[in-house]
């Protein structure tokens, strides 16, 4: 009954399920492991340095809306958790079968790839075979408008583990890993509200646009490949360096260390995510999500108001719509889609405004217009005094006098109105409070609009 079981599985997977020898899926592996040794042409041992998507746990994967919500172990798959070893015979002959205009050429830094993939990372392939089913049909659709071969749909394997939210050490973000400055020369808009990298639509197609891009420079896929993960101008540079081989295995030594495994990882990849059931991996059960289409709206608003007034689960609002960053439609800026299952955009439409009145106050705290309290706060200011110079002291009590007659004058003659004179680094509030009036009543009395205020120019106080 087990063999029937085994052979109905073989139909329904890619590959063939045949049972070698077994080796534990641990088999020494270093979950911190970021490297990879391989040995050279002259039969020294070097570390690669394995793509970043390489080293992610599959814990981290599973918590994702989409796994949650859509993803489940196949509890009737009974594979031994054990990774078979197969030889270099049998894994040149997978990929040799496989159907590809990309060659998939192997060496050693091929094999550990793949061994890393079957073995410590066994786990999170079974989540990407599962959630494969939400994202391929997109890849494929983008991919085949640019005419580009169909198996760089496995370049998010490696770029992202199949997480529309990854973000990299850099800042590489989403399924296919653009930086801001690559993913807006290819019309993603990335701002404070909208980061479309994380758009799995969108981004797909600014993908296919670069990678279409790429081999116009290149004409060699592999080429493509490696400038895609670290820039054509390095890879222009390992060329030169090379001495103008334009092989990616013959420039090898001379691109950045992720680089040089970065190829590898894309043959390990397309290998294992055909041959998985030939090392014991089960898929995990996908569902489908139900159909979905946009709606667009011109008000901005919070996916928590949606949520409130539809009955729909604020995480599922953010997996339909990653690139909102701060589950805020901006619709005030420009008219912006919002993706709702089918069965929910009539009802969106039906009761858009008590949507877009749902707590609004304290969803969107952003205000129109604010008054300025310009009222000067009473404080009591201490100013040192300084001793009166000798000079001063000897004045004549006849100069005295006749300043306060001059300024016993000039009160009379300023009663209905004051002048003061700016002093340097004066502000309107001193002003204000060394003469008992407010900074209102200097702007209205001197037609002042601002705050500035030069020094040595009269003002009137009164």
């Amino acid at each position: 009954m087990r063999k029937f079981y085994i052979v109905l599985l073989s139909l329904f997977f890619t590959g063939t399920c045949t049972m070698n020898a077994q080796v534990d899926v641990d088999d020494d592996e270093d979950d911190d492991e970021t490297e990879v040794t391989v040995t050279n042409q002259e039969g020294k041992e070097e570390q690669i340095e394995l793509p970043e998507a390489m080293t992610y746990e599959v814990d981290s994967l599973l918590y994702l809306y989409n796994s949650k919500t859509y993803l489940r172990p196949d509890s009737s798959c009974d594979f031994p958790d054990i990774n078979p070893q197969y030889t270099k015979d049998e894994i040149m002959a997978r990929l040799k079968m496989l159907p590809t205009v990309i060659e998939m050429p192997y060496n050693d830094l091929v094999q550990k790839m793949i061994d890393r993939y079957s073995g410590h990372l066994r786990h999170s392939v079974s989540y990407m075979l599962g959630a494969q089913n939400f994202y391929m049909p997109i890849f494929e659709e983008a991919l085949e408008s640019y005419r580009l071969p169909l198996e760089l749909k496995y370049l998010p394997v490696i770029e992202s583990a199949l997480n529309p939210r990854a973000v990299s050490r850099v800042g590489a973000t989403g399924l296919w890993q653009f930086m801001i400055s690559t993913g807006k020369n290819y019309g993603l808009t990335v701002n404070s509200l909208v980061d479309e990298r994380r758009d799995p639509l969108k981004s797909s197609y600014a993908a296919a646009q670069y990678l279409s891009d790429l081999y116009k420079i290149f004409g060699d896929w592999n080429l493509v490949i490696a400038a895609y993960n670290c820039g054509p101008d390095k890879v222009n540079r390992a060329i030169h360096r090379s001495g103008g081989s334009r092989d990616y295995w013959q420039i090898y030594p001379y691109l950045p260390a992720e680089t040089q495994g970065y190829v590898p990882a894309f043959i390990a990849a397309n290998y294992i995510m055909n041959y998985y059931c030939d090392h014991n991996i089960c898929p995990m059960l996908s569902q489908l999500p139900a159909k979905t289409d946009t709606v667009m709206v011109n008000r901005d608003v919070h996916f928590e108001q949606v949520a409130g007034v539809l009955g729909i689960s604020v995480d599922q609002l953010k997996d339909l719509n990653p690139q909102y960053r701060r589950n805020v439609v901006n619709g005030n800026n420009s008219p912006m889609p919002i993706r709702l299952p089918v069965a929910d955009i009539s009802r969106f439409i039906d009761n858009e405004d008590s949507i877009y009145a749902y707590n609004a106050d304290e969803l969107l705290k952003k205000r129109d217009e604010v008054d300025v309290n310009d009222d000067v706060p009473t404080v009591q200011r201490v100013r040192s005094s300084r001793a009166s110079s000798s000079k001063a002291s000897r004045r004549s009590k006849k100069s005295s006098s006749s300043r306060k007659s001059k300024k016993s004058k000039k009160s009379k003659k300023t009663a209905a109105s004051k002048t003061v004179t700016v002093r340097g680094g004066d502000t309107l509030s001193e002003i204000a409070e060394r003469n008992h009036t407010t900074v209102k009543k200097l702007r209205k009395l001197n037609g002042i609009s601002g705050s500035n205020i030069r020094a040595g120019k009269k003002i009137k106080v009164k």
